[in-house]
């Protein structure tokens, strides 16, 4: 289920599609065998100014900001948004939440212990429950609640709308223990990521019932067992307040409310500005904004992150009126100062009128600006990455990209050091590139399997496209030209040819764009777009209009789905994440003995009369500005190869559903958020998809077109089993396949840029960390940093 590309959604329905405190780079840590767990630590910490619930005043109201208030308060609904799981991570037990690796942990409020107590002839996980915990109407937590939910989302009864039942359908039932504080669940089918289950776990009064389940937690949370319950809900006015929790047994909570706030992506520095929020994800620009105006307070006038390149005076540099050079009129020089006034009180009285009018146009947003960067000082940026990474998709489904050679030659193509670096380097984040599709370094699952198809090496990607047919010269007849665009005529601008063609776009972005990943499916970026989580593709096009795809078998990874290449053989891939290392092993190559063409490509490339030419879609709206700048420079790097694109900026409303689900694009890039339970989770995003009965080929959530039976398998396997050193063993093979593969070329971690006023402790960037909420609030007066002022 797509979600928009300012934001993750916490194991949502599936996985969701998206667009797109400074990390310190940490060495890995050691298994206790010895070896090196290629697990890692996280490439950059949460940033969330910790302090001790000590020195964090009781009290206070913390106003937050969110896209839009929820449509429901289930969050296994399908239009749970962002804001549903933040509500339900304040109001709702989880028995796991996840630390700063991104690694499941008992949540001890609500639970004592769990455990695999019997594997044979079933699973059974005993649930050991706090015997302090209760529901805000008094009655204890207990079996029903757990038996209630199973039910609802087992997917047995489809009066039950639901968005997902993953890992509920493999229990067989559930029961009461030895006392009312113990829960056991018995599976009928092993499964690994039964740490996943009951997050939230929602009371019977909730899930017993059709009718409940559907409409009963849509406006309303009646029954609660956080640190927090549901006081208010103002959709008029786009806010709902939190309040604590009286029942709440555990460490109360600090502040008095917790209000989440309404604001458009495009407004949050002018929200933070005129204090109607404390805290807010904002995107590089304006944490650009706010830097500067922490800058400008303490007097420093030097470059560094989050700063735009060029010259000294949009790096902080005093304008001749004193004011900061940045803003409005950060671009006005003594030359077109004087003109202006020579305009001004010039004899051309038409001119000058004219000239007055903008004159005082420009002081009013100068004063404007100059009063907002006054109200910034009091916010700091706090920086870290979010549990999501950008990868560059290649659909597999027809043309050229048909032939995994030619799917592995863009990928040798293209330098993940330099896109992530681009992207990430500006923010003053750790530029390092993503080395697996099923996890980020620090979780359990990660490892650097990139090895299984190579870095970056142009020969081998010339070697590869020579190997499948592609060579310099014949007619020029473009493979794309027959392809006509999804959604409504003049929706996209298409740019032909790679840079330094006619037409090229640039390869020298700003360092300043924006860094949000991709957006499938949302003009504005509080706009979220939800096909279902099983899509349907259209049926591979007619072989006349993908001539260029071989009949080979070795064009057919993505229907046919053999493993039995000597490139695909186990010996060959990475055994999890042991065998490779990033730069080592040269993974992917052509035949032994293929010439790779010396010295930069002279020509077009072309096959069967038909030019290697692949269509790159790109979203066109606000916040994706770094999203076209990583594509611009990719298509610099193919054309190095002989590898034109022709890159089409589409409407953001348009760019997922008519596009990336409809499979109208070669090349495409898009965000996928990481799981701790890839097994479950990153299954419908890799397996192979299958021809549906009405012709069309079901995709589930693969939108690449790639996939092979042996990760099926991979996956399969993973999931039913209960030993976690083989379930990681078993998905960092399935990675490397994934790799080898080359449907999808994962490039570099999001970043998360969040705004908090400077007192406000306990919360921010939070990275993989699940928010501890009861320990949020402002700092004492006495204690280092600013307090939040009274006024709401």
């Amino acid at each position: 289920m797509p979600i928009p590309h300012d934001r993750v959604r916490p194991r949502a329905a599936r996985r969701s599609l998206a667009f797109l405190a400074a990390g310190v780079l940490t060495m890995p840590v050691l298994s206790g065998c010895g070896e090196e767990d290629p697990a890692g630590r996280p490439v950059a910490g949460p940033d969330i100014a910790p302090a001790a619930r000590n020195l964090v005043a009781d009290g206070g109201t913390l106003r937050w900001a969110v896209d839009a208030v929820p449509e429901t308060f289930n969050t296994f609904q399908a239009d749970a948004d962002p804001a549903t799981a933040r509500i339900a991570g304040a109001v709702l037990p989880s028995m796991y939440r996840l630390d700063t690796s991104g690694r499941p942990q008992a949540h001890p409020d609500y639970l004592e212990s769990a455990k695999v107590v019997d594997r044979e002839p079933r699973q059974v996980v005993l649930y050991k429950l706090n015997q302090q915990a209760v529901w805000s109407d008094g009655r204890e937590i207990g079996a029903a609640d757990f038996a209630a939910q199973w039910r609802a989302l087992s997917g047995k009864d489809s009066a039950y709308w639901t968005a997902r039942n993953a890992g509920y359908e493999r229990i067989e039932k559930i029961e009461r223990g030895d006392n009312d504080l113990e829960v056991r669940v018995t599976f009928a089918r092993p499964y690994a990521d039964w740490k996943s289950l009951f997050s939230p776990l929602y009371p019977k009064q909730v899930m017993g019932t059709p009718d409940s389940f559907n409409d009963g937690a849509r406006k309303k949370l009646k029954v609660t067992a956080g640190p927090y319950a549901l006081k208010d809900i103002d959709r008029k006015g786009g806010e709902v307040t939190l309040t604590r929790n009286p029942r709440w047994w555990g460490r109360p909570a600090k502040l008095s409310e917790l209000v989440l706030r309404a604001v458009p992506r495009t407004e949050r520095a002018k929200a933070l500005a005129e204090d109607k929020v404390d805290i807010a994800e904002i995107d590089a620009a304006q944490a650009e904004q706010i830097m500067l105006a922490s800058r400008d307070e303490k007097g420093s006038r030097g470059a560094g992150p989050l700063t735009r390149s060029g010259s000294p005076a949009e790096h902080g540099a005093t304008a001749r009126n004193g004011s900061p050079a940045h803003g409005p009129d950060s671009g006005v020089t003594p030359a077109t100062s004087m003109r202006s006034w020579a305009i001004a009180h010039g004899s051309d009285k038409a001119a000058a009128d004219d000239e007055i009018t903008a004159r005082k146009k420009r002081r009013e947003a100068l004063a404007a600006y100059t009063a907002q960067q006054s109200a910034l000082r009091g916010f700091v940026v706090r920086r870290s990455l979010e549990p999501a990474f950008t990868q560059l998709a290649l659909n597999g489904s027809e043309g050229p990209l048909a032939d995994e050679r030619v799917r592995r030659a863009v990928a040798r193509a293209i330098d993940r050091k330099k896109l992530a670096a681009l992207v990430l380097k500006p923010l003053g984040l750790p530029a390092v590139p993503v080395g697996s599709h099923l996890a980020l370094a620090g979780q359990a699952h990660y490892a650097d399997s990139s090895g299984a198809l190579g870095g970056q090496d142009t020969d081998e990607a010339r070697a590869l496209l020579a190997d499948a047919g592609w060579e310099q010269g014949g007619p020029l007849k473009p493979v794309a030209e027959s392809r006509k665009a999804a959604g409504a005529e003049g929706e996209e601008t298409t740019e032909k040819g790679a840079p330094g063609s006619n037409g090229s776009p640039s390869a020298s972005p700003s360092a300043s764009t924006s860094a949000s990943a991709s957006k499938p499916a949302s003009a504005s970026a509080s706009t979220s777009a939800s096909p279902s989580a099983s899509t349907s593709a259209p049926a591979s096009k007619p072989a006349s209009a993908s001539a260029s795809a071989s009949a080979s078998a070795d064009e057919s990874t993505y229907t046919v789905g053999e493993d039995n290449k000597p490139y695909d053989a186990d010996e060959n891939l990475a055994q999890d994440g042991k065998q490779f290392k990033p730069g080592g092993a040269p993974g992917a190559y052509a035949p032994q003995g293929t010439r790779a063409p010396a010295g930069t490509a002279r020509g077009p490339l072309a096959k069967n009369g038909k030019l290697l030419t692949l269509r790159f879609v790109l979203p066109s709206g606000p916040g994706t500005e770094s999203l076209r700048a990583v594509g611009e420079r990719i298509a610099v790097m193919l054309e190095r190869v002989g590898i034109k694109t022709e890159i089409s900026k589409v409407a953001d409303e348009s760019y997922f559903k008519d596009h990336i689900a409809n499979g109208q694009y070669d090349l495409a890039l898009w965000s996928w958020p990481t799981s701790a339970y890839p097994a479950t989770d990153a299954r419908p995003i890799y397996a192979k998809p299958v021809p549906a009965a009405d012709g069309s080929l079901s995709v589930e959530q693969n939108y690449t077109r790639v996939g092979t039976d042996r990760v099926d398998q991979l996956f399969d396997q993973a999931v039913a089993t209960l030993d976690e050193s083989k379930t990681r063993s078993l998905i960092r093979k399935a990675d490397a396949r994934i790799w080898a593969a080359a449907g999808s070329i994962p490039l570099y971690q999001r970043p998360q840029l969040v705004a908090a006023r400077s007192g406000l402790a306990n919360a921010g960037a939070f990275g993989f960390q699940t928010p501890v909420y009861e320990d949020m609030g402002f700092l004492k007066k006495d204690a280092k940093g600013p307090v939040r002022p009274t006024g709401k």
